[in-house]
């Protein structure tokens, strides 16, 4: 039988907001903090934008995070509280998360990869719609998307740009990826695509001199590039703890029947 998770080791880390940093130095103060590589778990004061940005640092480490909302939007943080903190953690509900591989080539010939948590994105860069041909393990499902751009998302970040370009939310335990046009004009009834989670996925950028694109995989940006190849790194695990009763997945559920 596995042991019960009991983190005796925490550090704090807080965003650029002023109450994010006094919040970090009243819980500093009350519950000690560790260097973030001795860390059993990482609490990130901020908001989801500090969620990304903590969970991206953490690639290496892949320590357990759990946030509290000092930010604006809060969707992956917990309610800020300075009680019974360690037993909140104790008590937490684990969600894993696997970034997307991003690997985008430029006019130029040179490849440039990044992780992108939430999804990899590729947009037009000038007043032209962007021409992208889409090939899914391989097969070429789209032959041409006139649109301002496409995404894939992963379940975390279905709740997030896919669900402004009008994508389908996705249970965090669904073994799924979503392919989401933005603002299609042609085929203008095509709505995007549920792909499995081992998907690889291609775009090629047609007429790209004319019509140039840039990819970005969460806030890492490639500019003018001809072809963009996704895929989940499943050999990455990153960890983020919801308060028990107010799990990442009750978050997405309720999301689906909000007003």
């Amino acid at each position: 039988m596995s042991q019960p998770f009991r983190p005796t080791a925490v550090t704090f880390l807080a965003s650029d907001r002023p109450e994010a940093e006094e919040a970090r130095l009243r819980l500093t103060e009350r519950y000690g903090s560790v260097p973030v590589a001795e860390a059993e778990v990482i609490v990130a004061l901020g908001g989801d934008g500090f969620m990304l940005e903590t969970l991206h640092n953490n690639l290496q480490l892949q320590t357990p995070v759990y946030g509290m909302n000092r930010g604006s939007v809060g969707f992956l943080m917990n309610d800020y509280e300075e009680d019974d903190l360690l037993d909140r953690l104790i008590q937490a509900d684990r969600t894993v998360l696997h970034p997307l591989q991003m690997d985008a080539w430029t006019e130029s010939g040179q490849v440039h990869s990044g992780l992108a948590i939430n999804e990899v994105s590729l947009l037009r860069q000038t007043r032209q719609s962007a021409k992208l041909r889409i090939s899914i393990n391989d097969k070429v499902r789209l032959e041409e998307l006139t649109c301002d751009g496409c995404l894939v998302a992963t379940p975390a970040g279905s709740t997030a740009y896919n669900l402004s370009a009008h994508g389908p939310i996705i249970p965090l335990d669904a073994p799924s990826l979503a392919l989401t046009p933005i603002s299609a004009f042609r085929p203008r009834r095509w709505r995007g695509a549920l792909l499995s989670h081992t998907a690889r996925v291609r775009f090629e950028v047609l007429e790209a001199d004319k019509r140039p694109v840039s990819a970005t995989a969460d806030n890492f940006e490639v500019r003018r590039v001809t072809r963009v190849e996704v895929r989940e790194r499943r050999d990455i695990a990153l960890t983020m703890l919801f308060d028990a009763g107010r799990s990442y997945e009750e978050r997405v559920m309720a999301e689906q029947f909000a007003s």
